[in-house]
């Protein structure tokens, strides 16, 4: 390990563009993965999250900390490493979009309860699972409120379901950091409970 440091170290210390990607390249791996590491932990990941923070962690100490020793002899490699730390913010903001980890809810308000109704048989021919609230309009009109929890990466499927069924709808989206009971088609995941997060947070009905 020590051998492996002070290659690293010799690497690090000269000056030419393989440096130079070297230190951006990393920095953008490490940040990437530090944006992943926030979202699994705040999504009840904690293991998961622990071990990746141990990985970036030794990436932070091969890519900054060689960086912080020479910056002021070879700007250049302060620069790179403010890029890919920009860039590095973006790509895990992208990576967390892509995955499409946990869950979330979303509540759908309509025009008509009429319309609501019809639109929850709809959504739960298409296995979604959802509760239908009683609500009232300024106008005093009997509607309903449906709200849904789902994985993650059937939202833009459920929103664009219900934006066909009615254009007008007022949706709201937040993120669900656990459940317990329900019905969550397909919620059920292999990632959680290898790493210990609680079997009962996600269920198939």
């Amino acid at each position: 390990m020590q051998a492996l440091m002070n290659a690293i170290a010799s690497f690090t210390s000269g000056h030419t563009i393989a440096v130079y990607l070297f230190i951006f390249f990393g920095k953008i791996l490490e940040v990437s993965i530090s944006t992943l590491r926030t979202v699994l932990i705040n999504k009840g990941m904690r293991v998961v999250g622990c071990i990746i923070a141990a990985i970036e962690y030794i990436l932070w100490l091969f890519i900054t900390a060689s960086v912080l020793t020479g910056y002021q002899e070879d700007p250049m490699k302060a620069i790179a490493l403010t890029l890919a730390f920009a860039l590095g913010n973006y790509i895990g903001s992208w990576m967390d979009e892509k995955l499409a980890l946990g869950l979330c809810a979303v509540s759908v308000y309509l025009p008509s309860g009429a319309e609501s109704l019809q639109l929850a048989s709809f959504l739960r021919e298409k296995g979604f699972g959802l509760t239908v609230l009683d609500g009232q309009g300024i106008d005093g009109e009997q509607k309903y409120v449906l709200q849904l929890t789902l994985k993650r990466k059937r939202t833009n499927e459920a929103i664009a379901i219900i934006n066909d069924f009615t254009p007008n709808a007022f949706i709201t989206v937040g993120q669900v950091s656990s459940v317990k009971g329900g019905y969550i088609k397909g919620a059920a995941s292999k990632l959680p409970a290898l790493f210990g997060r609680g079997r009962n947070a996600e269920r198939d009905s």
